[in-house]
């Protein structure tokens, strides 16, 4: 009985260092599939809870919505697909319209909620057609009876201290990868073609989850980085009002402190005058990745779900990795001299525009107005001519003959 006891003991021990504020319990959410049941599979969404991390010892349940070709009807036996996990932004939740997109691509789609709530089911017209409903009321959102943990600033950024109960930063992370581990689960998903996106506070936490969950073979973040402590960011004051627990925060949460051990593909999609998610700090967690990584930085990219999931590029980037497609234009590091940018481009598909865009104004990022000089592609190398010596932040835009859009690297002088 006391070597039992003190196994017990042992045990939890283990359990208490791993589950801590910066480490998560990386094999245990790997390995262990959640225990999930389907509420709904009438139609070709299915809506799903599946069990999420313990809070204070209690069970936890998250709602997804989940669709593939095997649900479409798409799907012949024996086949497998590659799998995607789909990350919701603040203020976001589960979104049928998310997985439709993806599932119509050929892709298993799990989009989960991540603040303790179900939206509206998904809707279809007489032609099978799906009825777009992202931009539902939020009040149509229901609490679930076993809720995980909220989404405010509260438990985002105030928790930090204590337990790690009350981290969202640290149950998010955990309730992706166990949607993940749930994803790979299923028959008709191949296992080594599974992807993860995310969009504004889903790119910060594909950026966290790229660099804990190994199993991805392509991230893409939307907006979402890390150093949001640096900067112009809007995330900075709530992080600064932490006062001593400012630094704690910033080395379990911030995901600055944690690409550096991200080997997984990126490609990071964002605006240049984005102000939640600021360029600087965009720059600066690209630059941590270990593994390949490439850009997409629009001139004045809007900010919202739709926005976020819109650009084509997202899709090409992860059938190019999943799927042995024609893969985007890969851009080198943007070089400057004497007024002459110059990138080095590698594509298979044709060029059909090269630009480059520069600001010369200082203050706030998102207020600064950006110039463009027209370019061409010499000998494999993207040029444009004529930046004035006073442009203090520049990237160059490379577009395909598929209106597929990449950047260079970002400059700043």
């Amino acid at each position: 009985m006391r070597i039992l006891t003190l196994l017990s003991l042992f045990v939890s021990t283990l359990i208490q260092a791993e589950d801590k504020a910066g480490s998560w319990p990386v094999k245990r959410l790997q390995t262990e599939v959640p225990e999930h049941r389907v509420l709904d599979d009438s139609g070709p969404i299915h809506s799903t809870i599946y069990s999420g991390e313990p809070i204070a010892g209690k069970p936890t349940e998250v709602f997804a919505f989940y669709a593939s070709p095997k649900t479409l009807g798409n799907f012949k036996k024996g086949e497998t697909v590659p799998g995607i996990v789909l990350i919701h932004g603040g203020g976001g939740t589960a979104f049928s319209d998310w997985v439709w997109m993806w599932a119509k691509r050929g892709y298993a789609a799990i989009a989960m909620d991540l603040s303790g709530r179900r939206p509206p089911g998904p809707r279809f017209g007489d032609d099978g057609e799906k009825i777009s409903d992202f931009a539902h009321k939020r009040e149509q959102r229901v609490r679930l009876e076993k809720a995980g943990l909220n989404h405010t600033h509260k438990e985002k950024f105030d928790s930090i201290g204590g337990t790690i109960d009350d981290d969202w930063p640290y149950h998010t992370v955990c309730n992706v990868m166990k949607a993940h581990t749930l994803l790979r689960s299923f028959s008709e998903v191949d296992t080594d073609r599974t992807a993860v996106t995310g969009i504004s506070w889903g790119g910060y936490s594909t950026c966290l989850v790229a660099s804990i969950d190994d199993r991805f073979k392509a991230a893409v973040p939307v907006y979402g980085c890390g150093f949001l402590h640096e900067g112009e960011s809007v995330q900075k004051p709530s992080i600064d009002a932490l006062g001593e627990r400012r630094g704690a925060w910033v080395k379990a949460y911030d995901p600055g402190s944690h690409l550096g051990k991200c080997k997984v593909p990126t490609f990071w999609v964002n605006g240049t005058h984005d102000v939640h998610y600021v360029l600087d700090s965009y720059h600066k967690s690209y630059s941590q990745v270990l593994g390949p990584k490439s850009w997409r930085i629009e001139p004045r990219m809007r900010h919202s779900h739709g926005a976020g999931w819109e650009p084509k590029e997202i899709g090409l980037y992860i059938d190019s990795i999943l799927m042995g497609a024609v893969p985007l234009p890969i851009v080198g590091e943007i070089m400057v001299k004497n007024g002459k940018a110059t990138a080095a481009v590698s594509s298979e598909t044709a060029i059909e525009k090269v630009e480059l865009h520069y600001t010369e104004d200082s203050g706030k990022r998102s207020e600064r107005k950006w110039k463009m000089i027209p370019g061409m592609i010499v000998d494999g190398n993207a040029i444009a001519e004529g930046l004035p010596k006073t442009a203090n932040t520049f990237v160059m835009t490379i577009t395909d003959e598929r209106d597929a859009m990449v950047t260079s690297s970002v400059g700043f002088q």
